[in-house]
């Protein structure tokens, strides 16, 4: 049978190496020989028992109470991400064996509700993607942000474009090394929260064979949330991007996030969204004249 017992180790000793004690107010000591704290010492400051804590970060946490979780994620200073893939970690750790893997319930087309509340947005990109960073549907300008992705692929995927196609995302990410962190962010959060979505454990697989760089970044076991923040692109074609964004979950459907980017009016990113706007319209004026012509003469 399958565990999650090894993720729930790594994450638990990974978040106790990165707390030192002076931030949780014990004495640092001479002779120090851990990175963190010690397992006694979040024994402490969770009130449970040594012996109980180290069974914890031998990865069991069968049965294991809220209060207890609650308690260890404030020893070790989980942020509210964290937290939460510390509570999808004992959610499926208790959850019944014979679930087993399952394929993903992603639509296989977008419901044309959405896909009319994506075209109605036109101040910026918007688009909508599922946990393993699918893009399942764009309005006018999110498509053009992702050209060259979509030329490639109906249903891009950011995690390896990123990834794997090194020569774009390089060129198109001004910091690569951070946009990487945060996919890997938001994928490991996803496996937490969902451990038999099979599809995200095939991309998993495939980006831990075929990338060294992705390897090295799934194993710091970080976990993010992807709510609200800023956005630095370089397109190919209108230049420098420095975008906010904002996402939300959809209460239809909770696996899929609504995400829109916008420019501080009047900046130099608004001017190159407008133009960029504009040249897809005329791009996409002029494939409809070759197909009206097309259809004509046949």
């Amino acid at each position: 049978m399958t565990t999650n017992r090894d993720d729930v180790k790594d994450f638990l000793v990974s978040r106790r190496a990165r707390v030192r004690p002076e931030h949780v107010g014990l004495p640092a000591g001479p002779n120090r020989r851990v990175a963190g704290l010690r397992r006694g010492e979040v024994a402490v400051l969770a009130d449970v028992s040594v012996e109980y804590y180290s069974r914890l970060e031998r990865g069991n946490l069968s049965g294991v109470s809220d209060s207890v979780l609650h308690a260890v994620a404030d020893a070790l200073l989980l942020d509210d991400a964290e937290r939460d893939h510390l509570f999808d970690l004992a959610r499926a750790a208790n959850a019944s064996p014979v679930r087993g893997l399952r394929r993903s319930s992603t639509p296989k087309t977008l419901r044309i509700g959405l896909q009319y509340a994506l075209d109605a947005f036109t101040g910026g990109p918007a688009f909508i993607r599922n946990d393993r960073l699918d893009i399942l549907g764009a309005n006018a300008l999110g498509r053009a942000l992702y050209a060259d992705l979509f030329r490639r692929a109906a249903r891009p995927n950011l995690a390896r474009a990123a990834f794997l196609d090194r020569d774009w995302a390089d060129a198109f990410y001004p910091n690569w090394d951070l946009a990487a962190d945060q996919s890997v962010a938001i994928l490991r959060a996803a496996a937490g929260h969902d451990p038999h979505d099979r599809d995200l454990q095939d991309l998993i697989g495939e980006l831990s064979t075929l990338s060294p760089e992705f390897r090295a970044k799934w194993g710091a076991h970080d976990v993010r949330r992807h709510a609200t923040g800023e956005k630095h692109f370089v397109h190919p074609v209108v230049g420098a991007l420095d975008l906010f964004f904002e996402g939300s979950r959809l209460m239809s459907d909770p696996s899929l996030s609504f995400l829109v980017y916008t420019a501080e009016p009047g900046s130099p990113t608004a001017d190159a969204l407008r133009l960029l706007g504009s040249l897809d319209a005329t791009d996409r004026l002029a494939a409809e004249a070759d197909d009206s012509r097309a259809h004509a003469d046949t």
